[in-house]
This record gives structure tokens, C-alpha cells and sequence, in this order.
């Protein structure tokens, strides 16, 4: 890419401080221009702390910029579409955090807005563009453990103070929200479908009023089965099985892959309960959010493809929709 792309990211959230923006800023195809928050001198920090060259003390102020092209958006979740609209509306691109929207149907008012302005909007599942993820649909695919028959999947965390946003619920707080997507896209990533139906048992916290815990089962056409749970109120943990009638692949650290040291998953072909037929596959030291900002970049500049195009973020929040309608009436739900 001849032309790095412009940058700018709007508001100082911890997400963005500490793992998406200074990850951004390791490529070469990513030029991140400023920060903007609506306290200057929050902004201010921010810049200082990871040598961005600008602050603005509004959204509106980074948006009116003509230089910055693309904007990255990791404001509360009850802003991404709002916001989006506005960078939108504004001529930039927008890389907004996951998840895109509160519902499919506020997902939706992205797509008019993104084809009447040209611009590219991409939600950020960062794990979508990972080597190991490709290459669990790439073993998969190819009958590495026979037929898919099962997913098998966990993520979760210990987080109740009230004060953080991911434990307000008027403002898309909760683990469905949060962590739960990442156990939707990629058992919809690996089986290359839609789930058709599903079931899902929702614990609420008494106080906060956010799920903390929700365990779901979704089933796919060709009676592929996939069982998550997560949790805001657990222990650490997350893990991806993917069982076949020949085999199983295990993703070590499916979500929150680390950017020192390699990824690993485990390949099994089941021979017995003690791993004697245990392979694994260890993946180059990457960073997940720094290839993230250079899919997007590559994609703004028309040298490579939307990842996560908007139709599979709304395919992604209609599973959600049906998650909560479905632990809301404790009844199967068609997606």
C-alpha cells in the first residue's frame, strides 16, 4: 500500500488506549492522526501517552478534520450506531467496536447510511482476521477431524464493580453483549452457517440488572450442535472445541490471543482420553489488532476485502436479539 490511511480514534476508552490504537500504530498502512474525547485534557493524555499528534476536545472537532479518512469508534455500546452515522455522515470510514449495535434492527440503519456515502463501516472482531482462526476453518473444511458434528465453547471474567460500563445495563452493559458475541461470530466463522434455532438460560446480576451469566445452545442446518456459556462474574477462562466424527480441534486462547508469545491450538484424532494422538499447531507471535487495522486500512484503500462486512454483523446481532428473547421466555427461538 503506497498511501497509509489517516486515523483518528474517538474517545479515550481503556480498549483503545491500551490494546486497538496502540496496535494500529505498529503498521505501516495505518497513520493515526488524533484522538478525540469531550474533556480536552483527557485527550490531551491520551495523545501524550501514545505520541498522537492531535487532541480535540469534541467528537465533532476530529470529524470536521479533513485530513483523517477513517475513524476508529470504541465509545459505550449504546453509542456505536449513533456515532458511526455521524463519522459517517462526516465522509470517514468507521471501525466500530464490537458489539455493532444493541439490536439487528439498529444495525440495519448502518447499511443505507454506509452505501450513500461510500464509506466502509467494519465491526471489530479482531479474532476474524487471526491466522489460527483461519486456520481452524481451513481444517475443518477440509475433514482434518471428519464431519463437524459439535462446538463447544466458554468465555468469562470477574467484573462487578458497578461503576464500569460493562456492568450498566442502560447502556448495553452484560456478558451477552461483551463476550458472548465473540462465542457467536466464531462458531458462525467455523461452520460457514446461520444458526436456525436455539435455547439460552440467562442469570442476571440482582443489583446491576446485566446478564452475568448465560449459557446457550444453538443448533445449525445439518444438525450442527454448538453449547457456549459466558460469564462477567466467573473465573478467567475461555476455550473453543470443535468436535468431528473423526477428530477434535481445541483453540487455546481463542478471543484474547496474545501478541507475545505464539498461538496454539490442539488437534486430536481421539484415540484415547489421555491426548496419545494430541497435535500441536503453534502460529507466528502476531498482533490480532494490528492486523485488524491493516485489514481495514487495505480495505478503505480497495486492496483487500471488508472482513466483517455490516451483513454479517447484523446476521451476528439477530443471534443475539434471539439469545435474549429466548432466555426472556425460556422457550426455543428461531433465528
Amino acid at each position: 500500500m503506497n498511501k497509509p490511511v489517516n486515523w483518528g480514534v474517538i474517545s479515550t476508552a481503556k480498549i483503545g488506549r491500551v490494546h486497538v490504537v496502540p496496535a494500529m500504530m505498529k503498521s505501516r498502512v495505518v497513520n493515526m492522526m488524533a484522538v478525540a474525547s469531550r474533556d480536552v485534557a483527557a485527550a490531551q493524555a491520551y495523545a501524550d501517552e501514545l505520541g498522537i499528534a492531535t487532541a480535540y476536545g469534541s467528537y465533532e472537532e476530529l470529524l470536521a478534520d479533513p485530513e483523517i479518512e477513517a475513524v476508529y469508534n470504541p465509545l459505550p455500546n449504546h453509542l456505536h450506531v449513533p456515532v458511526t452515522i455521524q463519522a459517517l455522515e462526516a465522509g470517514k470510514h468507521v471501525l466500530c467496536e464490537k458489539p455493532i449495535a444493541l439490536t439487528a434492527a439498529e444495525a440495519e440503519t448502518l447499511v443505507d447510511v454506509s452505501n450513500r456515502t461510500g464509506k466502509i463501516v467494519e465491526e471489530a472482531f479482531m479474532v476474524r482476521h487471526n491466522p489460527q482462526w483461519m486456520r481452524v476453518v481451513e481444517l475443518v473444511k477440509t475433514g482434518a477431524i471428519g464431519e463437524l458434528r459439535a462446538i463447544q465453547g466458554m468465555f468469562s471474567y470477574f467484573n462487578d464493580d458497578p461503576a464500569n460500563i460493562r456492568n450498566k445495563v442502560d447502556i448495553g452493559g452484560g456478558g451477552i453483549y461483551d463476550i458472548g458475541c465473540y462465542l457467536i461470530t466464531t462458531s458462525r466463522l467455523v461452520t460457514g452457517q446461520e444458526p436456525d434455532r436455539l435455547a439460552a438460560v440467562i442469570d442476571r446480576d440482582p443489583v446491576m440488572k446485566t446478564d452475568r451469566l448465560t449459557s446457550a445452545i444453538m443448533t445449525f442446518p445439518g444438525g450442527v450442535q454448538a453449547t457456549w456459556m459466558c460469564s462477567t462474574q466467573m473465573n478467567l477462562r475461555q476455550r473453543m472445541n470443535f468436535v468431528g466424527t473423526t477428530g477434535r480441534i481445541e483453540v487455546e486462547v481463542p478471543f484474547n490471543a496474545p501478541n507475545d508469545r505464539p498461538s496454539r491450538i490442539f488437534i486430536d484424532d481421539g484415540q484415547d482420553n489421555f491426548g496419545s494422538g494430541l497435535k500441536t499447531e503453534e502460529f507466528p507471535t502476531v498482533d490480532q489488532y494490528m492486523l485488524q487495522g491493516e485489514g481495514v486500512s487495505r480495505a478503505i484503500r480497495n486492496e483487500g476485502p471488508v472482513t466483517v462486512s455490516l451483513e454479517n454483523s447484523i446476521a451476528n446481532m439477530r443471534v443475539i436479539d434471539a439469545v435474549f428473547n429466548a432466555g426472556k421466555t425460556g422457550q426455543w427461538v428461531d433465528v
